[in-house]
């Protein structure tokens, strides 16, 4: 690694799907020149793997094709993209894209107006994290709390945020309580504690016993089993008993999203004696926010019409609010950053390792309770 006085050199990950529909994955060495007067540049320590960072690095390939190359020092991949999935490679074949959404180091260059944060650790987000240096606007940072690590902070945004503003959502929507899917994930988790904090009925759907005793050991008062016989039985109990009329989903393709209408609806009629012709008039809202089910969505239409089906991002929502309102959402971020928000890795990896086949194989099972976390200062 170079270092000059007004630059700094370091590799960055990137990923690229070419026309004739190879996945081609390395680490290119990219020069930062100084940082402008409201910049930084942030020496990188840790970035998690989110779904979201496999889906852009990945890009669709056939994992059974992958092909190591390159050197130990500077490795490369090589895959198929599967047939199926190059129209929607559309947008970005031959680009070299960067990978990883967010992360946390250390200030190393400020501009002129941004001192005060040289030589502060900071999380951040927007892209190109599994990298060894980042330059970033300064108001992009989030200083973290005395005595946080690297790791504390690296996932102290996406899930929080989408978290906590998942329930903010809520709130401005005017529902009671909500449910939510593959909920033993480490968003699930810290829904979980959110909930419980703030006194709001949670639904917590997930897959398999196992993961309904891990929810209930950190609280939760709520939590149906998929893989259960009497599911859609037992959720509409638990709908019913909560008022649920909202929910988050990170299935995405599939039965669910019509199984949570279906059941918010039966859970509606339980309590009214009143027949009507269209179903309840009460609205039942469903948001999909993930995608782990690439399926087409299927809806059963025996949940009458007042429902509503629509996709959740953070960073919409995030400009929906404002500023004013996303920094109290942060705050409350870095007060349980070691508690409500803590989040937990599988394994620490360099820059290097997450082009190797057998990692890959492990992070893009996106296993509840398997988390990666990417050190590029490896």
């Amino acid at each position: 690694m170079k270092r000059h006085n007004a630059t700094l050199t370091g590799f960055e990950l990137r990923s690229k799907v070419t026309s004739d529909g190879q996945l081609v994955l390395g680490l290119e060495e990219v020069t930062l020149t100084a940082p402008g007067p409201e910049e930084v540049i942030v020496a990188m320590q840790a970035a998690p793997i989110h779904p979201t960072d496999v889906a852009l690095l990945l890009g669709g390939a056939d994992l059974s094709t992958m092909c190591a190359g390159g050197t130990a020092q500077r490795p490369s991949l090589s895959a198929t993209v599967t047939a199926s999935r190059m129209a929607a490679m559309k947008t970005r074949l031959d680009q070299s894209l960067p990978v990883g959404f967010e992360g946390a180091g250390t200030v190393v260059r400020a501009g002129e107006q941004a001192r005060a944060l040289l030589g502060s650790k900071v999380a951040l987000f927007g892209g190109a994290m599994y990298a060894r240096y980042r330059k970033i606007a300064a108001q992009e940072c989030t200083l973290l709390p005395e005595g946080a690590s690297a790791a504390d902070g690296a996932a102290m945004i996406v899930n929080p945020l989408t978290a906590l503003s998942m329930v903010e959502n809520m709130r401005r929507e005017n529902h009671r309580a909500m449910v939510h899917t593959a909920a033993a994930s480490s968003l699930g988790q810290m829904l979980v504690k959110i909930c419980s904090a703030d006194g709001i009925e949670l639904v917590n759907v997930v897959r398999s016993a196992a993961q309904v005793e891990l929810l209930r050991s950190i609280g939760a008062r709520h939590v149906v089993d998929s893989s259960s016989s009497r599911f859609l039985e037992e959720l509409t109990d638990a709908i019913a008993a909560t008022g649920a009329t909202l929910a988050y989903d990170a299935i995405g393709g599939g039965h669910m999203a019509s199984t949570l209408l279906r059941a918010m609806e039966d859970a509606v009629n339980r309590n009214s004696n009143t027949y009507h012709r269209y179903g309840s008039p009460t609205l039942k809202q469903v948001y999909i926010y993930g995608a782990l089910d690439m399926a087409p969505t299927v809806i059963d239409r025996s949940i009458g019409m007042a429902w509503s089906i629509g996709g959740f991002l953070l960073m919409p929502f995030l400009q929906k609010i404002g500023k004013s309102a996303e920094a109290t959402l942060r705050e409350r971020i870095a007060r349980e950053l070691k508690t409500t928000f803590a989040s937990r890795y599988t394994a620490t990896i360099s820059l290097a390792e997450v082009i190797k086949p057998e990692v890959i194989e492990r992070f893009a099972k996106r296993a509840t309770g398997e988390k990666f976390l990417v050190d590029p200062s490896r």
